[in-house]
């Protein structure tokens, strides 16, 4: 009830938006946050939203602060680091979700996916006659936020599905791990770590997600094999993955999240299985102009950017035909500055306010005017960077 008189009180919001301070004094000494969260999955511009007229879906949840845990597997007597493992929803993924920004609708079409798959496994669809796997291969270059988007994911599901799951399990395998020193032992390690997940998988409170990064290490093309240029045991390895998976696809509380950073290297039957492909790029001028202005509002909160300065959106410049006035002036220079900023990186673009203050400020506070222009020099500097890099190639 308190969350609802809180609602209530605010019932116009533009976009996501979070409370971390309460009037209420039963939320002040129980609640961490309340957010509105997800509002892009359903509106393309941003708009005013009314509350009251809008149908919401509330989540409560309590984070799990212990961090992951180690899944070791035995070989010749040693113990092999074969993955990590986090009870879900987890602190170190809260607000993960939020800060990972797209051009195109892959979170909303991943969570229809999953929603999809659960859907047809209630309703007992035949997978004889309709198949699916549980598979998802996101791919592309490094640095796109593949394996953040998989963790985002597997939190934010596990959130969802709260009423039908009492937590979430995520299993990071560490691919290179289980190519054994000892010949034709890594399909065996394979084995017995899908045993494991296995029995996360018994347990029907849990939904379980299984993270393969890089998943070339464990799913090689087996043409290559084939022509002498690897060794047999790699073929056990990619043959153990597939039949494990085909085993735990009849499992309706299971979703196996895969990345790639070549495919070209995965074997096709593997890519076979994946029911969904979706090709993670480098952010376009529109996405890092997002992405900055997060990087922005955070530093403003910290008081490390001050005094606050009220930034427009890309959309809000486009309504004033991107004029040039004492309100718009900082966000054109921001606009600008993302628009070189392209071939960047997401995990790139993160870090570079961080550098523009340890490279170019170096004082407690600043304001939005010098850290714009300490932003655009640090820009620079990755783009020299990478062609002196490239220079002695």
């Amino acid at each position: 009830m308190s969350v609802l008189k809180l609602l209530n009180r605010h019932n116009i919001v533009f976009g996501d938006y979070k409370w971390t301070e309460f009037d209420d004094s039963f939320l002040n000494s129980n609640v961490q946050s309340v957010s509105i969260v997800d509002t892009e999955l359903k509106l393309k511009e941003r708009q005013p939203i009314d509350l009251s007229k809008s149908s919401l879906s509330i989540h409560i949840f309590h984070l799990n602060e212990e961090g992951p845990s180690v899944e070791n597997l035995e070989e010749e007597n040693e113990d092999i680091v074969a993955a990590n493992h986090w009870v879900l929803p987890a602190a170190e993924f809260h607000g993960l979700w939020e800060s990972l920004i797209y051009d195109t609708e892959v979170k909303s079409h991943l969570l229809d996916y999953v929603t999809t798959t659960l859907l047809f496994s209630d309703r007992n669809v035949d997978s004889n006659l309709i198949s699916w796997n549980r598979v998802v291969l996101l791919h592309g270059p490094p640095g796109t936020g593949k394996t953040s988007l998989c963790k985002a994911l597997a939190q934010k599901l596990t959130i969802r599905l709260s009423y039908r799951y009492r937590y979430g399990q995520l299993i990071e395998i560490n691919s290179h791990s289980l190519f054994s020193k000892w010949f034709s032992e890594s399909g065996k390690l394979v084995t017995k770590m899908f045993q494991k997940i296995q029995e996360l998988i018994d347990d029907k409170d849990a939904l379980v997600f299984v993270l393969i990064d890089e998943v070339e290490s464990l799913t090689a093309a087996r043409s290559a094999f084939k022509a002498g240029t690897e060794p047999s045991d790699a073929i056990r390895v990619v043959n153990a993955v597939l039949m494990q998976i085909d085993q735990i696809k009849r499992y309706p509380n299971v979703v196996i999240l895969t990345t790639s950073n070549i495919t070209e290297k995965i074997d096709m039957a593997f890519v076979d299985r994946a029911d969904i492909k979706q090709y993670i790029g480098p952010p376009s001028a529109a996405a890092i102009f997002r992405i900055y202005l997060s990087c922005l509002e955070e530093l403003m909160k910290c008081q490390i950017i001050y005094p606050r300065q009220h930034l427009l959106s890309l959309r809000e410049l486009e309504m004033i035909g991107f004029v040039e006035n004492n309100v718009s002036r900082l966000s054109l220079v921001l606009k600008e500055i993302s628009r070189k900023s392209e071939g960047l990186s997401g995990r790139v673009l993160r870090k570079l306010p961080f550098l523009a203050h340890a490279l170019y400020i170096q004082s407690p506070s600043v304001t939005m005017t010098t850290f714009l222009q300490a932003l655009s020099l640090v820009v620079d500097k990755q783009f020299e960077e990478r062609k002196k890099l490239a220079d002695c190639v």
